[in-house]
């Protein structure tokens, strides 16, 4: 039985709080579960030097978990340097979130998104992309206020999901004890019309019969319509 007998559908208790830090140029803080991020945008005048006279805007996000945030204090990587597992996810979140908008319409202005997980139970990196994109709507509107943008542009919501098999059971949103006891581990990004960003999925320890990565996707699917309802709480273009 999952914790607090959820079923193997079913989406931990997810909210979100705007306006966490006020010197950013758009965040949120999002809570699924017991997993705590907080996503921060800020705005740069400048691009990369590879985008540099193109007229285009780029999208970046970084990610990093502080000490305390899992039941071992893991060491802060600004003193250690950053590990394959964050950079694969830092370039995870920024590949889905250049997704959201057409980047020839930003002109030549970075969105930086920050990610800092507070508290961590599972599926990190899907929390990070469903509130960074929130975060990341919340900046563009601000930049229509600043006359940065002539208008808001056309915006494609995006969100993320895990799922896996645990038990024999295709599961959606682990917690962190479901996953470390997965036989397959998976992490689904989708865009609202229902068009798939990226699929990540891993067997643990023997390979997967296809019908269990069908039915994950389907779980992950239903999992991220739902999530997509927060793009329609008014406070996200505050």
């Amino acid at each position: 039985m999952r914790s607090g007998n959820r079923p193997v559908g079913e989406l931990r208790p997810v909210s979100v709080e705007y306006g966490i830090q006020p010197n950013a140029d758009g965040s949120a803080l999002i809570r699924m579960g017991n997993t705590h991020v907080l996503c921060g945008v800020t705005i740069e005048a400048k691009v990369p030097p590879f985008l540099k006279g193109r007229g285009q805007g780029w999208i970046t996000a970084e990610y990093g978990m502080l000490p305390c945030a899992t039941h071992s204090r893991g060491r802060r990587e600004a003193v250690s340097g950053l590990s394959g597992r964050t950079h694969e996810i830092q370039r995870l979140i920024g590949r889905s979130l250049r997704m959201m908008v057409d980047l020839q319409l930003l002109g030549e202005h970075t969105l930086r998104v920050d990610c800092d997980v507070l508290n961590a139970d599972g599926g990190t990196r899907c929390a990070s992309i469903t509130g960074s994109a929130l975060a990341l709507r919340q900046a563009l509107s601000r930049m229509v206020e600043r006359q940065q943008l002539p208008s808001l542009p056309a915006l494609l919501p995006v969100a993320a999901i895990s799922a896996g098999v645990v038990g024999g059971l295709p599961m959606l949103d682990l917690d962190y004890a479901e996953d470390s006891a997965a036989d397959v581990d998976a992490n689904f990004v989708m865009c609202r019309d229902g068009r798939w960003i990226e699929m990540q999925t891993t067997a643990e320890g023997a390979p997967f019969q296809p019908e269990l990565f069908t039915a994950m996707a389907g779980l992950a699917a239903e999992g991220i319509r739902q999530l997509f309802r927060l793009w329609d709480d008014t406070a996200v273009s505050r």
